[in-house]
């Protein structure tokens, strides 16, 4: 999404869409680990940049080959 037409979200709507409390989000913004920007003294989070967050913290399943056993 271009980030002019990009929603911007409310911490507690971030929250939300992330199932967790605002205070996590805030936490989020306090610590730079996502993208935010200011609205005079609002604080809001692209809905960008939850994609973001979340696809930075994806873990991939580890697949094991069977050696020598039957299937």
């Amino acid at each position: 999404m271009h980030p002019g037409t990009d929603r911007l979200l409310t911490l507690e709507e971030a929250a939300e869409t992330l199932g967790t409390k605002p205070r996590f989000t805030r936490r989020l913004v306090a610590e730079r680990r996502i993208r935010f920007t200011r609205v005079g003294r609002h604080v809001r989070i692209p809905e960008s940049a939850l994609g973001e967050f979340i696809d930075a913290g994806m873990v991939q399943p580890v697949t094991s080959a069977r050696k020598g056993k039957a299937a």
